[in-house]
């Protein structure tokens, strides 16, 4: 007999009714009727929810395979279809044959019980993808990361691979994790007696990227429309709930492209995401709704519908300063906001999403174009609820001699950066472009707090396992 080799979302869907159906997974719970069957529910990852095989005793091998069979054990199922008399789902599957492929001791699975805190599943990046949160949490990654192709591709932008290693520091902040080939114990020594990186493998001190924008600006220059989207590193040491050593960044580059378009695009791109998501993926973002945070569903909502308020910066510190509000980090102009301003401003004053823009040029990179006052640059932030600053991009500085000066003003060695300095040299246009990390993303879809947990496998301090 044949049997058509289906996942388990496939198989709970009302149109695989009367099908002869395998299925391969891993077993979440199973239950005995003194009936004389059991029922096991059934889960591959493809779904949110999981499938109920209905296995009888009559099974050839019910008593000495089936009745072992405990959570996180692996089988295959072979089966019809049905309709299923009860509420919760649409679909159950009558089995025909169950085959045992892996066991888990339950004794030692540390998975066996459910309630498990997030702290204690992190020790268990390993295995916390079969659970529902993260099963969950890696199905919208998944969703976000193909949105996030189909909408640059579908606007005519050329994907780019930007080096992960590179000798440029794009923040100019230096918290990087340098890349050497070096003896660490005894590396060799110039006659100043620092460390001789000319011996190196790259022949200078080289590190893992923090963005990718000023490669992709190169193909900028000669593509128009571009978009990297890979790996990024920061060294720096925070234990705090929304850093990681290692994540993702999306940063597309626009040419002949000015400020007030450049929030054009970034607020499309937002919106896009989370359509795609709220359609695509609706069951696991009710699981969120109803386990992690009640008014996410409303929040993403919100966002997509609402208009995105156009605010300078120097108007968001006035309304700050007049709002009464006693907040923990004090206001000023020439500082940088914190979390708890931005969301005082989406959540409180606006009540929608807020893009701001001309920041004051001494708390911006050296990239950003500056505004004809000389104090501010051409900056922008999205800001949304309860994250706060979601996306953050600018107009890029194509002014050469301004560009050395800003250079010069953080302190870079511009011979580091001739090469992006070129770009001005030889046909030099107006380009903007934004950065969007990943998992900055996925927390706001998701409603989870902790940037570990959407990641499939977070570095941060002291962190390196798995």
């Amino acid at each position: 007999m044949t049997y058509d080799k289906l996942s388990v979302a496939a198989a709970r869907k009302a149109e695989s009714v009367g099908k002869k159906v395998l299925l391969q997974g891993w077993v979440r719970t199973r239950r005995d009727s003194k009936a004389g069957f059991s029922f096991i529910e059934l889960n591959d990852g493809s779904s949110q929810g999981n499938v109920q095989v209905i296995a009888a005793k009559e099974l050839p091998n019910y008593e000495t395979d089936i009745k072992t069979i405990t959570a996180g054990s692996s089988v295959a199922v072979q089966g019809l279809v049905k309709e299923s008399p009860g509420q919760r789902q649409a679909t159950e599957i009558e089995a025909e044959g169950i085959e045992l492929i892996g066991t888990a001791d339950p004794a030692a699975y540390p998975l066996q019980k459910k309630g498990h805190s997030l702290e204690f599943l992190r020790t268990l990046a390993h295995l916390r993808v079969r659970t529902n949160t993260f099963g969950a949490v890696a199905r919208i990654r998944n969703r976000v990361s193909f949105s996030i192709h189909q909408f640059f591709q579908e606007n005519g932008f050329f994907y780019v691979h930007t080096p992960i290693i590179t000798a440029s520091d794009c923040e100019g902040a230096g918290q990087m994790f340098r890349v050497s080939t070096l003896d660490p114990n005894d590396p060799p020594k110039d006659s100043e007696g620092k460390i001789d990186f000319s011996k190196d493998f790259f022949a200078k001190a080289s590190y893992l990227t923090v963005s990718g924008q000023l490669n992709v600006e190169t193909y900028c220059a000669g593509l128009s429309r571009v978009y990297t989207f890979g790996p990024t590193f920061r060294a720096e040491n925070s234990n705090t709930s929304r850093h990681a050593a290692e994540f993702w960044m999306i940063e597309p580059e626009i040419a002949f492209c000015l400020l007030e378009e450049n929030m054009e695009w970034a607020e499309k791109f937002l919106r896009r995401l989370i359509a795609d998501v709220l359609r695509e993926c609706a069951e696991d973002i009710e699981f969120f709704n109803k386990h992690v945070d009640t008014t996410l569903i409303e929040t993403l909502n919100h966002v997509l519908n609402s208009p995105f308020v156009r605010l300078s910066y120097t108007e968001a510190v006035k309304i700050l300063h007049k709002s009464g509000k006693i907040f923990d980090y004090k206001v000023d102009w020439g500082t940088d906001l914190q979390s708890e301003h931005e969301r005082f401003l989406t959540e409180e004053h606006f009540k929608s999403p807020v893009i701001l823009y001309d920041y004051p040029r001494t708390i911006k990179p050296f990239y950003m174009r500056v505004n004809e006052d000389a104090k501010t640059v051409r900056a922008m932030d999205v800001l949304v609820p309860k994250v706060g600053e979601i996306i953050g991009g600018s107009e890029r500085e194509y002014h050469l001699d301004i560009l050395e000066e800003r250079m010069k003003e953080q302190k870079l060695e511009t011979d580091a950066y001739r090469w992006y300095a070129d770009l001005r040299r030889y046909g030099t246009v107006p380009h903007s472009g934004f950065g969007l990390g990943l998992e900055r993303a996925l927390m706001f879809i998701t409603g989870m707090a902790n940037i570990r947990d959407v990641l499939p496998f977070p570095r941060t301090p002291g962190n390196c396992d798995f």
